[in-house]
């Protein structure tokens, strides 16, 4: 008789062989170009994560740019900056559009570059040499000036904060032509150079009037410029709070902290405006506010804070998640907490690395699924299953709070999936959170016999035929435990996108390359 051990028959599909090695040494899937480059742009920051630096990232994301066509290059730019959020790799991508397809990087670029922020951004990525060129070059030099001649003065002297490089940096790089006394005026002046004050826009003469008269210790209106402006300024509690009534949503949801050092939030009236202004679902949407943003600010915030505005960010994050489907069936999400998702969820960066977590994002992603899906378990895993207990009725708030609490271990994704088999569970869909590092299930002879995710699932698929399964990438690598089929989506990211992505999924209304192709249709 043949031996059992090696020759046991298996119930459901058989596990394809896994072809690649992860970054902590397991078994793994690797993705197709496409799908990586979409992974990288939706999830990749150009920070150190916790297996791969930054160098690394840069160099995969060039070479998965000349691994596909220009036109995905573009569609991907396009995507990961209108539904992603993302900064620094839309413009990485349209730097390495100058070089490959100067055509589309000029149809994308306004859509793109869409923000001071953006514009430095690619400046910088430009000059860097990072794509093979140290300068702008003619027709990029004509976009950035195109950039410029369509804001207002008004716009380009609040587009001057920030630096490295600086609006100024810039100017002196692209030299526009001042088609106005009032922008020839606001260019010299930006530079330093010889200008005409009277010509300057109104503004600009309110900011200058305002630091003269506080030079001298007089009383002056506090102009309504971006506060960074302001804030080397000797300021008192008044000027404090006309700074906080006229910030906009992100501005007031990052200086809680600052607003109650500097006694605004001593006022009940103050505290009202900015706490409505927090919740306000319009502003929410607009600022395409992260829900872990808002989790940051409420774990952040000082214990000056009052309740009102912590009340507020939980209102806020509340709107941030109503993207999230109601899911038909039995629905499991499995929510990663080993040790690798605690390290910054946007990387580590010298002076500026965030303070939310892989694991902030991901409990979040649960929790908000679990609110809008009560029946819907959720299961922690690292080494092993967590076992947790979570209210539905909670906020998302609370829950992700309690999950982000969890002990953590190593990473074995297949655990999970491995509890649902030993219960004999019948799910519809099963969504897996996590960066998809699994290494505690591999052991010898497991690249042939597929991931041991693969195995549980196809075990899995033999209760549940039409069960299917989202796996949600927080970290850019590039490989997955799982491979796209008819029946597993892989997708990547932070935004609210996602969930549309999920949506669709989950009710059957798209095949597992949905992502991929939902960039494709990207219009350029």
């Amino acid at each position: 008789m043949a031996n059992k051990t090696i020759f046991n028959s298996s119930r459901g599909p058989i596990a394809s062989p896994a072809g690649a090695t992860n970054q902590a040494g397991g078994a793994a899937y690797a993705m197709t170009p496409e799908h990586m480059l979409a992974q990288y742009a939706a999830t990749g920051c150009m920070n150190s994560t916790f297996y791969a630096s930054a160098q690394d990232q840069l160099d995969t994301v060039l070479r998965l740019c000349s691994q596909v066509s220009p036109e995905f290059v573009a569609r991907v730019a396009l995507y990961a900056r209108r539904y992603g959020y993302m900064k620094d790799l839309p413009a990485l991508l349209c730097a390495v559009l100058s070089v490959v397809s100067p055509g589309l990087m000029a149809e994308v670029f306004d859509r793109v570059i869409d923000s001071p922020k953006m514009l430095r951004n690619f400046v910088q990525i430009m000059r860097s040499g990072a794509v093979a060129r140290k300068s702008l070059g003619s027709l990029p030099k004509r976009l950035v000036l195109q950039w410029l001649e369509a804001r207002s003065d008004d716009a380009i002297f609040f587009a001057s904060v920030g630096n490295d490089p600086s609006l100024a940096d810039i100017v002196k790089m692209v030299h526009p032509k001042p088609t106005t006394k009032s922008r020839e005026a606001l260019y010299g002046y930006l530079l330093g150079r010889e200008h005409d004050f009277s010509a300057l826009p109104e503004i600009v003469k309110e900011f200058e009037t305002f630091k003269a008269l506080k030079g001298e210790g007089l009383d002056a209106d506090v102009p309504d410029v971006p506060f960074q402006m302001l804030t080397s300024l000797p300021l008192d509690k008044a000027a404090w709070k006309t700074i906080a009534r006229n910030g906009s949503w992100q501005m007031t949801r990052m200086n809680l902290n600052t607003f109650a050092r500097h006694g605004v939030l001593e006022d009940a009236q103050m505290v009202r405006h900015i706490a409505k202004k927090i919740a306000d679902p319009e502003l929410v949407q607009r600022a395409r506010a992260f829900p872990y943003q808002l989790l940051t600010a409420f774990t952040m915030a000082s214990a000056s804070v009052p309740q009102p505005i912590l009340h507020a960010l939980e209102a806020a994050l509340e709107v941030s998640v109503r993207n999230v489907p109601e899911i038909q069936g039995h629905t499991y999400v499995f929510v990663d907490v080993s040790g690798s998702m605690h390290s910054p969820a946007t990387g580590y960066r010298k002076g500026s690395t965030s303070a939310v977590r892989c694991i902030d994002v991901a409990a979040l992603v649960a929790a908000a699924v679990l609110r809008k899906n009560p029946h819907a378990e959720v299961i922690p895993f690292h080494t092993e299953v967590v076992r947790t207990r979570l209210n539905p009725r909670d906020t998302v708030m609370t829950n992700a709070e309690k999950l982000a609490a969890l002990p953590s271990g190593g990473t074995d994704c297949s655990a999970p999936m491995a509890e649902l088999n030993r219960r004999g569970a019948r799910p519809d869909t099963v969504i897996y959170v996590s960066d998809n590092e699994s290494w505690i299930d591999t052991s010898p002879g497991s690249w042939r016999r597929g991931t041991e995710t693969m195995r549980q699932w196809s075990q899995l698929k033999a209760r549940s035929p039409e069960a299917r399964m989202v796996c949600i990438d927080v970290q850019p690598y590039g490989t997955t435990q799982a491979p796209d089929r008819a029946d597993i989506l892989n997708v990547g990211g932070f935004s609210d996108a996602v969930f549309n992505v999920i949506a669709r999924f989950a009710q059957r209304e798209s095949g597992a390359r949905y992502w991929v192709d939902r960039i494709n249709a990207q219009v350029i």
